[in-house]
């Protein structure tokens, strides 16, 4: 399998070892790349859910050991800011939900890269440079 860029969605149904989960896992062997905002929304949400502090530090160290993490730079942001406006126009047309910045960090980061993003939220299906969980 080819090398990917893992969402949040994505990390999600890996962690609940849902049959979604099972598909990312499958591109896990690869390895890949997390976008490190992904990291972020991810320990928020599992804080949220009240997860303890360690738990989810050692979710996010094992995101880490098995893929790049790609940070935030200079041509990144840029990238990211000119995505936000193409994926809101896109939502607006489609009634979809509005995007997040991290949203568009995230597929900036695909495009960015060349590699396909993985993901299963429904803002992206249809996408060039996705592969949708569904």
């Amino acid at each position: 399998m080819s090398l990917v860029v893992y969402d949040t969605y994505a990390w999600v149904e890996y962690f609940i070892g849902s049959e979604k989960g099972i598909r990312v896992r499958e591109y896990l062997r690869s390895g890949g790349v997390t976008p490190s905002v992904v990291l972020a929304e991810l320990a928020r949400k599992y804080l949220r859910e009240g997860f303890r502090p360690g738990e989810v530090e050692k979710r996010l160290e094992f995101i880490a050991s098995r893929t790049a993490i790609a940070p935030i730079d200079v041509g990144l942001s840029l990238r990211a800011a000119e995505v936000y406006l193409r994926l809101l126009k896109r939502a607006r047309e489609r009634s979809l939900r509005t995007p997040s910045l991290a949203d568009a960090i995230v597929y900036a980061t695909a495009l960015v890269t060349g590699e396909d993003l993985l993901t299963g939220d429904s803002l992206f299906e249809g996408l060039d440079s996705v592969i949708y969980l569904g």
